[in-house]
This record gives structure tokens, sequence and C-alpha cells, in this order.
């Protein structure tokens, strides 16, 4: 019998590390460093990094590079990086940046495979130091150098004593990941990491970033073991897509907490556009920290507090606390800083007030917080603890002791010890006094209890844990699949691309009214019924036609707002009343034009200001008024918003701000942060709005923004949502200007679904299938497949047998279906029932890139019901076109000796195939650039 088509593990599948040695090893982790720019001169930065080197032994060795002196510091000194007896891994460079460049050609010469650039100089000096980063990046490029800086204080690995800064002191070691922009806050934040006993596993200053970012150190420390936690110190995010991509991976293992420089910034304005006019970058940078669970805090110390919490405790279940106090004030301190951070006070079970009431005093408060009285002895407070901590509706659990008479705060901490852990639910503490309480302080602290000096400080990391929980939760919640409909031709991408190019050939970049719904309609957004008429005439015609009451609106191809100019007439109820209305449109126009200096300026193009007016429908408003749009952020690229939408859209600024594309579940969290929402679900004897249209109507115009990308701003207002129906009353598209390149349009923050992959497929036996990239939405049809495989599959693919119930885990499948398409691709094979109409994944395949590299792994598991009917082949044929596509190098698999299939299909397609150190295991590789598709 033919052996099973199953390939190895890779690490997106299996969430294992690739045992690849990753490039920033060499700054990191290096055996030899050169010190170019070395000195003898006290004070220098060449002298300080030297004696940081070598007064910090990390294993490897040191050689200082100065071409004018035999020995620094009594070490033997080279006139040139060409000189050093030995291969160096690092170079660490403090010479003017004028030399850099000269130097960086010199290193990649000599096979340095990393570089710490600490000159300043640079693109913050202007023209000139921006030339100079362009040329030590193309010699950097040329020998796949690695490059951190330039204009930084340097990398230190506490762990291993490698010290190559300039900092006065090396870090403590820890399981902190640190990494900043700013070079003097590091050293601010060194002093601070004394006083508070913090640990760090790295310690890094990014300076400018012209080589390694935020996404390299991200993967770096998301795969070094003694990294528990990430801490980031932002001013500039540069490569958004890297960044979001690094962090949505990491986040669901690490927790990422940046603070960000700039909150103040003014918003940037939009003159054309609502939409645009209600995004301020600040407000988008949230979004994306939101989209990729990245935790944003506001001070230094809620950065690392957050990171301790969230090594120690549990991420809460949701914004519910218990707060138990022997002291009312403390208490009500910490209820309304609690509420102020978007927590929420648990209320208290009649089971567990009961209980309560049986081991408390009779004064107690009876409610949340739970005040046990000022005579609360260790028992009391353990007793108390254990009932509150059963309760169902509480989420977290605050611990305040006050220092009273009868209070034992040592004794109490001593009692508190086995409750460290509770199920699912996080217990924070706040020891509140000085000297009387620090035992008892240091006890909770050892056992994991994090123990803060206020309580409302307490309450507000609380706050702060349920929000990143809210943020993965949301990223890894199953979503509904979308519910367009190619059948019937949605979206009809033709008909838009139509529409866009006319506009283009006239140099237009303002859509009319009637174009920005047709777009609407393409992609199955309901829009209300829309005439053009150009004369008073055909106005009448299109009322008679459409039935009264009816709507005119202002035509043009040059305003937008039509309500600014009077373009609106409402409830128009026959005929004398349309052509009334015609004219009045007609007439406030050309008084604006006459009298208002800010639209006289548009006299010269007359011709197009008044081309008629729309007739629609008089829509029945029972129902709210929304917003759904999407402008430019310089930064991320489109942007979506939504929120409470009409005439007064600016003056409530009720709206929430996320990034495409949506699914229904991101819809729908989007939708939770505005204050409109609540309405929609339903209020004061109204119906709910149908939610779930509104989701897929909202995922239906991401789709619609990420697909079009040469609209530049567009929104719905108003949205009318009621339980009857959702419709688009008016729309306003506007396109990039005619001198823009296709290639030069902005590029989404978050790569989109890669909808080119899928095409229809016929295997050998006849059967018609689609192969296509695997979505959030599979994970159902996931579960399912797994269910098919045989033990031999699933040990041909991961090596060793795994349970079916862990197989179908949600938080395992949530890393095969929620994948980020700019790291990884996979393939699913799906078959549809003809009769039953229901669908079924029959293999999967997986490209995963591996980070730091050019290189990428794959996977392949084939259902074994479907095996030998080439489905294997079709797969990695599919695979490595699509390492063409990325311009990738290389890439490898590991096989087991008995996979024969795999095997044969891998010489097929032309993969090299070779032993391993593992006599059961073979390995699989092919270069791309040789990769030509076989019969």
């Amino acid at each position: 019998m033919q052996k099973p088509i199953q390939s190895s593990s890779n690490r997106a599948y299996d969430i294992l590390r690739t045992e690849k040695a990753n490039p920033l090893d060499a700054i990191f982790a290096p055996k030899s460093v050169a010190v170019i720019g070395a000195s003898e001169k006290a004070g220098s930065v060449g002298r300080t990094l030297l004696w940081n080197l070598i007064s910090n032994p990390f294993g490897g060795t040191v050689f200082p590079v100065n071409p004018k002196r035999h020995s620094i510091l009594g070490i033997k000194a080279y006139p040139t990086i060409f000189d050093v007896p030995e291969k160096v891994d690092l170079a660490v460079i403090a010479t003017p940046a004028t030399t850099v460049p000269g130097i960086i050609a010199e290193c990649v010469d000599a096979g340095v495979k990393g570089a710490i650039i600490l000159s300043a100089g640079f693109k913050e000096a202007g023209a000139e130091g921006v030339a100079l980063e362009q040329q030590i990046l193309e010699q950097a490029q040329r020998g796949k150098m690695r490059i951190i800086g330039p204009n930084c204080l340097g990398v230190m690995s506490p762990r291993t004593g490698l010290n190559a800064t300039f900092a006065s002191t090396m870090a403590r070691p820890g399981n902190v990941g640190f990494i900043s922009q700013s070079g003097a806050l590091c050293t601010a934040i060194l002093d601070w990491s004394f006083r508070e006993n913090v640990g760090f596993s790295a310690f890094i200053s990014l300076g400018s970033m012209l080589d390694v970012g935020w996404g390299d150190l991200i993967y770096y420390l998301g795969d070094d073991p003694h990294t528990k936690s990430i801490v980031i110190y932002m001013e500039s995010i540069g490569n958004a897509r890297s960044f979001l991509s690094a962090a949505r991976e990491v986040a669901l293992t690490k927790p990422i907490i940046v603070i960000k420089a700039g909150r103040t910034e003014a918003a940037a304005k939009a003159a054309a556009s609502h939409t645009g006019a209600l995004t301020g970058s600040d407000e988008v940078l949230d979004a994306a920290f939101r989209r990729c669970g990245v935790l944003r805090v506001n001070s230094i110390s809620d950065l690392f507090d957050m990171a301790e919490v969230l090594a120690k405790q549990p991420r809460p279940q949701g914004p519910r606390l218990t707060i138990l106090t022997n002291a009312g004030g403390p208490g009500v301190l910490a209820t309304d800083a609690l509420i102020a951070a978007g927590g929420e006070v648990a209320p208290i079970s009649e089971e567990t007030s009961a209980s309560l009431n049986q081991l408390l005093p009779a004064h107690w408060s009876h409610g949340n917080p739970i005040d046990i009285l000022g005579d609360a002895d260790p028992q009391r407070y353990t007793k108390a603890l254990e009932i509150a901590a059963k309760d169902p509706n509480s989420d977290g659990l605050l611990v305040i002791l006050t220092p009273q008479a009868m209070t034992d705060p040592t004794q109490t901490a001593e009692q508190l010890k086995p409750y460290a852990q509770i199920a699912g639910k996080p217990i924070l503490a706040s020891w509140m006094g000085g000297a009387d309480i620090a035992a008892g302080e240091m006890i909770l602290n050892r056992n994991h209890i994090p123990t803060y000096p206020y309580p409302d400080t307490a309450a507000r990391i609380f706050s702060y844990m349920w929000q990143s929980s809210y943020n993965l939760r949301g990223i890894y919640e199953t979503p509904i699949m979308p519910a367009l409909d190619s059948a019937s031709g949605i979206p009809d991408r033709n008909c838009v691309e139509k529409i866009i190019q006319s506009a283009r050939q006239t140099h237009r970049t303002i859509l009319t009214e009637f174009e920005s719904k047709q777009i609407l309609a393409a992609y199955g957004i309901p829009v209300v019924a829309t005439c053009v008429s150009k004369s008073e005439d055909e106005a009448v015609q299109c009322a008679e036609k459409i039935g009264y009451p009816v709507v005119l609106k202002l035509f043009s191809e040059i305003i937008t707002h039509k309500t600014d100019v009077g373009g609106v007439q409402l409830n128009l109820r026959d005929a004398e009343a349309v052509r009334h209305a015609y004219n009045a449109i007609k007439l406030s126009l050309h008084d604006k034009l006459q009298h208002d200096p800010h639209y006289s300026l548009l006299s010269t193009q007359h011709s197009a200001l008044f081309l008629g007016v729309t007739v629609q429908p008089m829509v029945k408003m029972a129902g709210y008024e929304l917003i759904i749009g999407s402008s430019l952020d310089a930064q991320f690229g489109p942007v979506l918003l939504f929120g409470t939408g009409g005439q007064l859209v600016e003056v409530f600024h009720d709206r929430a701000i996320a990034l495409p594309p949506l699914n229904t579940t991101l819809a729908r969290r989007m939708m939770e942060q505005t204050q409109i929402y609540k309405a929609l679900k339903g209020v004061r004897g109204r119906k709910s709005v149908d939610m779930a249209a509104l989701e897929q109507l909202m995922v239906v115009f991401s789709q619609l923004v990420v697909e079009q990308r040469w609209i530049k701003e567009i929104d719905i207002n108003p949205l009318l949502a009621s339980s009857e129906q959702l419709i688009a009353l008016d729309a306003r598209i506007i396109l990039h200007e005619p001198n823009v390149k296709q290639n030069e349009l902005p590029k989404l923050a978050i790569r989109p679904y890669p909808t080119k992959y899928v095409s229809k497929w016929t295997m050998k036996d006849g059967t018609p299938v689609t192969i296509r990239p695997i979505r959030p939405e599979d994970e159902p049809l996931m579960v399912q497949f797994h269910k098919t495989l045989s033990e031999q599959s699933v040990y041909f693919r991961y090596f060793h047998l795994i349970k079916l119930q862990s197989r179908v885990a949600h938080e395992r499948l949530t890393r095969i279906c929620f994948i980020d398409y700019d790291r990884e691709i996979a393939l699913v094979v799906e078959y549809q029932n003809p009769e039953t109409q229901t669908r079924q994944i029959l293999a999967v395949g997986r490209l995963s890139k591996i980070h730091g590299t050019n290189e990428a792994e794959f996977a392949i598991v084939v259902c074994d019901r479907y095996q030998c009917q080439g489905i294997g082949t079709e797969l990695l044929q599919r695979l490595l076109q699509v390492s063409r596509d990325e311009q990738l190098s290389t890439i490898t698999a590991d096989i087991l000796v008995d996979n024969y299939g795999m095997q044969k299909v891998c010489e097929k397609l032309g993969f090299r195939i070779q032993h391993t150190d593992d006599p059961t295991v073979l390995k699989t590789e092919i270069d791309i650039k040789t990769f030509h598709p076989k019969n």
C-alpha cells in the first residue's frame, strides 16, 4: 500500500520553534566583537563601549579597531577589520557618520554578519544624513548584514553578560525584553530598574531603525525562551505591516506592552470627507494595537507593572472585579479608578452574599467592595476571599489591607499564599502603609501575587489586564463566513472598475452620489433607489415613477457636502413641490458661489457644479443614522470608521476606528466601542437592529476598501439601520489624484485575504474541488478534517501521535486558521457536496516563512480517504509558486524516512533529499530559482 502523503512539522502549524539560526544571533549572541572606533580618551563613547564589553564577560573575544593605536586599555588593537585574526560576528561602530558607509563595506567584505552603529549624524541631521544611510543600507544588503541603529545606545544581553552599549551600568538579568527608540530614556529606565529590582532578558536601543525594526526584534524576543514579556518605548512605528505581523503572532503567548509618545498630536483633517475629519493618527495607532493584541499604557510604571502582572497572573475573562477590603475609603478609591479605566464592579450573587453573611459581622458592606471591617484577622480575610473567588460573576479579585490595630499584615499575607493561582481569575493586592506591611508585601510578591501601595493603582492594572484579554479575544474569536455570493455576481468588480476608470480618464477625483451608490450596490450593500434628472421635467418624471413623497439632492461632480449648499430637499409630495425644489437647489448653489468665499473659488468649474438633481424615495427615518467610512492614515494606509452618523456627525464624535480587512468578530468589536451600539441592540421598547446583517455589511464594506485601492476616501452617511432594514441613503467616494501611479497607491497595514490563490481543480478521479487560502471562518471545517485523519497520517505529519481532543482545541486551531498572510500561506482543498451543499476540507498545505531569513518551511497533510489523487503534488506545486511570488530563496521540510509518498512527490518536483543526524528523518530542500513545474 502506498504511504500517505504527509510532510513534516513547521513552527506555525505545530507551534514549535525553528532550529535554524536567526541572523540576529550575530548581534545578541556573538562569539567575537570588533569595536570600531575604540579609544583611550576618557569619557569617550569608544572607551566606554570597550570597557563595558571587557568588564562584563560574555564568553567571546573583543577586538579593538583603531588605525592610530597599537593597544587600547591594554588590549592589542588592529588598524582595520581585515587585520583582526579571527572571524568577527558583530561590529560595534563609534566613528564619525561620514566614515560609517566605508566601514560597513569593509565589514561586509570581511564576512561580518551583524553591526551596531552608535554614531549620530544621519537622517536626524538632514539630507546628507539620509544619503549616508542609503549608502550603508546598500552595502549591508550586499552581504546580508543586519544593523541596529544608527544613533542608538546599543544592545545588552544581561543573561549572557553582553554589554555593547555606552551606558554607565549593566542591566540586571531577568525575563523582560525592553526595546526603546530613545537612548536617553534607556539610561533613565536603567536607573529606575535598579531601584525597582527589575531584570531584563534583553535591553535594546533601536535608534533610527535603518535596518532592524520592531518586527525583527519582536519575533526574536518571541522566540527567546528567557523572555516572558516585551515592553516597548515607541516614538514612531516605522514599517507598520512588519510590526503588526510580528506583534499579532507573539502577543498570543507573550504580553507586549507599549508606551507611545505623542498622544496629543493634532489629528490630520481631510476637507472633503467626514471620515477623514474624524480620524486622528493617534486613534489609528490605538486601533492598530488592538488589532494585534498589543496593550498600550500611559506611564513607565504601568509599562513594567503590566509586564510583571501578566507574567504572574492569568488574564481575566471579563471586566468585573471583586474588591475585598478592611476599610471603606480605599475600596471606594479602587472602585472609582476601576470604572474610570473601563472596568466594572462585579455584582455579588445571592449565594455569595448568603455565605458572607454567615462569616462576617452584621455590619459588613453587603455589597462590592466587600468591606470585612477594620478588625478583620487573617482567617476572616482568607475565608472571605475563598467565598468571593467562587462567585461566577467575578472575573478577578483585589485584596486591600490597611494596617489597623487588630491587623496582622504579615500573617494575612501568609494565609493568602494558597490563593496565588485561582483558575482563570487574577488576584492582586494592595498592602497600604510603611514599614509595618513590608514583610507581608514581600511574601505576596514572592508568591506571584502582584502587590501595589495604592488600591487605585491595582484597580487600574486590573482594567489594563482586561483590555489585554479583550484585544486578544477579538483577534482569535471564530467569525462567521462572509455572505458574499459569487454565484449572483456579487461583488461585480467589472462594474466598479468601469466607473472608476471613467472618472480617472476625465481627471475627476470626486465621484457623483449616483456613481458612489453604484459601487456600493456592486458589492451588495443596499442603497436607496436613485434616478438622475437634468431638468425639472425629468425630475417630475422620476418622482412619479418612484412614487411620492421623494427627496431631491444636488447632482454634482465637485460638491460632496450637499446640505452645506442647500442641496437637499425633503418630503416632496407632488410635481409642483418637485419643480420648486429643483429650482431652490439651483438658486441656493448660485447664491453660495456668489457670496461665500469658500465656494466662490469653485465658480470657474461651474459646468460641473450643477449637473441636475437625483430623485430618491423619501425613506421613513425610523431607525438610527450611522456612518461607515474609510480614509487614509500616513502610517497605516486605509483605515475604517464606524459610528453615529447624520448631519451632526462631527459634533457627536461617537465613532470607532479599525484597520481593514474585517471579519464578523472584528466588526462587532468595532461597534462595541461606540455609544450607539447600546441603542442598536434595542432600548426603551425598540427592536434591535439586525446585528448579524450589520456585521456582514461592515465586512463587505471593508472588502470594498481592500480591493478598490484607487479609492482614497469613502463614506456612507447616513446608513439607516432599523429592525426592518439597512440601507445607504447617501454615499461619497473620492479617488486618488490622476498623477498617482498603481505602484504608488498606499499599502494596507494588514495583508488581506489573497484571492489570487483561489481556483478550481479536478482530482484524478474527476472530483471537482476548490483550492484556496485558509481563513479564520474555517475553524469548524478544520475540526471535522482532523476527525478524518488516521493515526498513521497524524504520526507522519507531527512525528508523534496527538490526541484528537488536543488537535481540535480552539487555542491550537487559532494558530492554524487565524494566520497572517504576510508571513504564511495555508492552502486548503475544499469539496462542496452538490446535493447537500455541505463543505469539507480534504487537505491542507502550509508555507511558513522562517523569521529573519528569506527561507520557508512547508507542510502538507491529506485526508486518508482522498490520498493518491494527486492532491499532495498539486498543493506542493502551488506552494512553490507562492514562494516565487514572495521572492523566497529556499523552502525546506523534514520528512520521516517511512513517508515514501511525500518523498516521491518531492523528488518529482525537483527537491534535494538528504539524510540528517536523526536516522529516522530526512531533509528535503529546493532552490526556488531552479524550480520548474513537472508533468
